[in-house]
């Protein structure tokens, strides 16, 4: 592992993530700024935004970063790791402009970036290297010196990523009613996106077949199954699928849905599930509608028993793997050679973005890759 406590070159930590509505009035603003340039109408916006509604106009994820904020901040305090931690949005305050400006004028120079998504996929990747452009971009059309951003390799399979859903999917199992419990099927599920995007996702040479999206998900999810069959003596079937397919309907996206799953799994006569959340770091709308309220209520309609595990949150676990990843990239840019952790058959990932990675819908600048305009 790397030197303790010694963060160098880099002077801040971002937590770069999605955000995401705050009040009955931001809804439809927000949805705007997620959709900008598609030109997808105020109507099916109002639509769309009836999720949000639900729950008061406001999504999770903000109050979610700012404990994960508050963790990330505590384990660095605890591990004697002096290096302030700044958090901007892609998509709602604080903006991720804002914040770099914030950072530049706070004098950093040398920015370690955290994005809340831990898979490849130009949604999860590629676009939050665009946005880190466009926000140097602003700053130096401002006359602002430019810091140097570095995005934190991907930690799907980082062990303190998984442990606490690990954890998660024993309580969840242990919370069906016993004479089910043995029989429970695990459902793994992620944000389904176009074939075309899984395809192309990862380096040039995983492309194909679901790319790395679909490949680093499947290893999540067999790394579980293998800790709930130390755990338990039960080895439960499982399967990856899929929730909160948007856009045209003629564009074949990954399948298949959780709510079909379901009413699948009912069919054949399987006597209870677990869905189990993987590729969400947090519970934001998407978890809490499309499983808590969407699928659950399936479940519901079918008579059939679900749990729905926890994610990861700001577990302490996981802010120790944020420190972990920091001080190991840190190390690297030292010249250091360091041991990467990582579980399951796909070993750590890259730390740069190579070209070709979960390649842009159009062609946009792209920061903390091998193409990106700003070393």
């Amino acid at each position: 592992m790397a030197e303790p406590r010694d963060p160098a070159p880099y002077d801040a930590l971002l937590l770069l993530s999605f955000g995401g509505p705050e009040g009955p009035d931001d809804v439809v603003p927000f949805l705007e700024n997620v959709t900008r340039g598609r030109g997808i109408p105020r109507e099916r916006l109002e639509e769309v935004g009836q999720h949000y509604f639900l729950f008061g106009g406001v999504s999770p994820i903000n109050d979610q970063n700012r404990a994960l904020l508050d963790a990330l901040r505590e384990d660095f305090a605890g591990a004697d790791l002096d290096l302030p931690v700044y958090w901007g949005n892609r998509n709602w305050a604080p903006y991720l402009t804002d914040t770099l400006r914030e950072m530049v004028l706070d004098g950093r120079r040398r920015v370690a970036v955290l994005a809340t998504s831990a898979y490849a996929s130009y949604s999860g990747c590629r676009q939050y290297r665009e946005n880190l452009a466009d926000a140097l971009a602003a700053l130096e059309a401002e006359g602002l010196p430019l810091p140097r951003v570095d995005k934190l390799r991907h930690y799907f399979n980082h062990p303190g990523f998984i442990a606490p859903m690990v954890e998660g999917v024993l309580a969840s199992l242990a919370d069906l009613p016993e004479d089910v419990r043995a029989g429970a099927h695990l459902a793994f599920t992620t944000h389904s996106i176009p074939d075309a995007a899984a395809d192309s996702s990862g380096p040039v040479a995983e492309h194909g077949d679901g790319g790395a999206y679909v490949k680093q998900h499947l290893d999540v999810a067999r790394v579980i199954v293998d800790a709930i069959r130390r755990e338990t003596g039960t080895d439960h079937p499982w399967r990856l699928v899929y929730q909160s397919r948007s856009g045209a309907p003629h564009i074949p996206w990954l399948e298949p849905d959780i709510c079909d799953h379901l009413e699948e799994l009912h069919g054949d006569g399987v006597p209870a599930a677990v869905m189990v959340p993987i590729g969400f770091v947090s519970d934001h709308m998407e978890v809490l509608y499309d499983l808590d309220t969407e699928a659950t209520a399936k479940a519901a309609e079918l008579g059939f028993p679900v749990r729905r595990s926890a994610t990861v949150g700001a577990d302490p676990r996981f802010a120790a793997a944020v420190r972990d990843l920091l001080l190991e990239r840190a190390a690297t840019e030292r010249g250091k050679v360091v041991e990467r952790c990582a579980l399951g058959a796909l070993g750590p990932s890259h730390d740069l973005c190579p070209i070709g990675c979960c390649p842009a819908r159009s062609e946009r600048p792209a920061a903390a890759g091998a193409d990106s305009p700003y070393a």
